[in-house]
Order: structure tokens, then sequence, then C-alpha cells
């Protein structure tokens, strides 16, 4: 169960619009409030959960220029098949959609969140300033989050589901690391067998009667440079000697440093960000791609 907030809650403010969508059945997330100085965080249960089977296109090759980190070097592959932690971003990762998107869209802001999402994404603002200004648009309450959950469950990449499988069988511990919210990434992380604690991402605060109160800014996610932070703390507490770290955001691949991750790799099945992509270690368009790697 995930810890009750006691944290400082980080107000926003702002206006609202529209956007895309996730679905398949999550009638059994149970979502529960208790109070903690005046806060609410959400808690769940899966039990059945059945994921949704996502269809993407990944992007044509012959319209990028990024052919030399699509084949990796030897030593690439190497510092793979060692890994002993692999990360992975969350929204357009492990699964095809941003997800304070989708709950933005849902709310009626979703064109306008999107946009800041871009933003956060290519790196172009601190990614503290676009969490804040993407909740201020549409200030969820705990009943919308709620709903939207019940709605909407998580919609996986393709290919995803079989290569945490793979690692897991080759005893590979596996993260989720995202800037997205833990109400959102607990479901993703009980279909696919990952422990509550190998989870980092953003928490959303209520009040006693459910309005929305901000985010906790003690989570190293919720600022940039937070997913670096958290593969070094990861790094640090387990001993892990070689790591990596699979995203499309240039958050992911802040995660690539001295006592962070070894090594980059660049999911675009979902989105291309060129930017991001031309400093990978490798590209890849599907997941595939990185299982067949491990046989």
């Amino acid at each position: 169960m995930d810890a009750l907030i006691t944290s400082r809650a980080v107000p926003v403010q702002v206006p609202c619009r529209k956007l895309s969508s996730l679905s398949a059945n999550l009638s059994c997330l149970e979502l529960k409030r208790y109070s903690c100085r005046g806060r609410v965080s959400i808690m769940d249960h899966p039990k059945l959960l059945r994921p949704v089977s996502a269809s993407v296109q990944p992007q044509e090759l012959s319209a990028l220029g990024h052919k030399g980190n699509v084949a990796p070097s030897k030593e690439i592959l190497d510092l793979w098949r060692n890994a002993e932690a692999v990360c992975f971003d969350v929204d357009s990762t492990v699964c095809v959609d941003e997800g304070i998107d989708e709950l933005a869209e849902f709310c009626g802001a979703g064109k306008a969140v999107a946009e800041w999402t871009a933003r956060a994404m290519g790196g172009s603002v601190p990614f503290e300033e676009a969490l804040a200004a993407r909740l201020s648009l549409f200030k969820p309450s705990l009943s919308k989050v709620e709903e939207y959950l019940e709605k909407r469950p998580p919609r996986l990449s393709p290919g995803i589901e079989e290569l945490v499988k793979k690692l897991r069988a080759n005893k590979i511990d596996v993260y989720l690391i995202s800037g997205g919210f833990r109400q959102m990434i607990n479901p993703v992380a009980s279909i696919l067998g990952i422990p509550r604690e190998n989870i980092f991402a953003n928490n959303l605060l209520f009040g006693n009667y459910g309005e929305f109160q901000g985010f906790d800014e003690n989570e190293p996610t919720s600022r940039s440079g937070g997913k670096a932070e958290a593969v070094q703390q990861i790094r640090k507490g387990r001993l892990y000697k070689t790591m990596a770290m699979i995203g499309d955001g240039a958050t992911d691949l802040e995660a690539r440093q001295p006592g962070g991750a070894d090594l980059f790799i660049c999911y675009a099945g979902v989105q291309l960000r060129e930017a991001v992509a031309a400093k990978a270690d490798w590209l890849i368009f599907k997941f595939e791609s990185l299982i067949n790697s491990l046989d």
C-alpha cells in the first residue's frame, strides 16, 4: 500500500480544453480515501486487471536521420545483456498514452495540457514548471480521478509484457520511473508483476473533501533531473553494477550519467523526439528488438 501523504503540496493554477483516450476494464480497481493532515491519498487493490492490447505503428526509418544508433554496437549490446536492472519510463513507453494528457482530456483540458507535455518531454521547459502548469489547467478532484481510473484503464505498448517477462525470467530487476502519477501507474505495475517498491512516480494530493491540492514535491520525479536522481538512489541502494534506462523523453535521457544508468535506450514506437533519439545509445521502434537480443 502506498504510504499516506504528509508532505507539502505544490499549489497550482490556470484554464481548460481536450485530447485522446485509453480503454479496457478496471472495474476491479478499488479506490479509498485516507485523510492525513487534511489531505487524501488514493490506494488501489487490482485483482483481475486485463490490459488493452494497443496497436502502434513505428516511425518510418526512412524519415529519420538516426540510422547510426538503430543498429547497436557490440559494446552497447554487452551493456544491455549484462544489465542487472532495467528502468522503464511509463508514458509513451510502457503505455502508449501520456497519462496526464489522458486525465486532462477526461476532465476537458486535453489540448492545452498536451501542448505543455510536448514542451516538457522535449526538454524546452523545466519539468516541475510543466507539471505544475498542466495540473493547474484542470485541477483534478479525487472523484474525477476515481472515475477516470474506472473508465480508462492503461493501454500497454505492444511487446512490453513479453519483454518484462523475459527480463524477470533472466533475474533482471525491473523498475518503473515516471513523471506521471502513482494512482495511474499502480495498475500498470500490477499487470506486469512489478512490485510497488519498484515504482518511482509522483503523487496527487487531495483535501478531506476530495478537492485537488497539488502534488507531492518531495518525490524526485516531480522535478527536472528527478529520474536521474531516482536511478542513482536505486543503484546506490541495491549496488547494481550495470543499469539500463528505457524511455522516450529528455527526462529519461538525463538518467544516463555517472552513478546512474550506464545505457539509455530510446523507445520511439509511440513518440519520436528527435533531440532525444539523436543522443540515445540505442534507438528502437519495437520491444521485440530488445527481447530478441536477450536470446
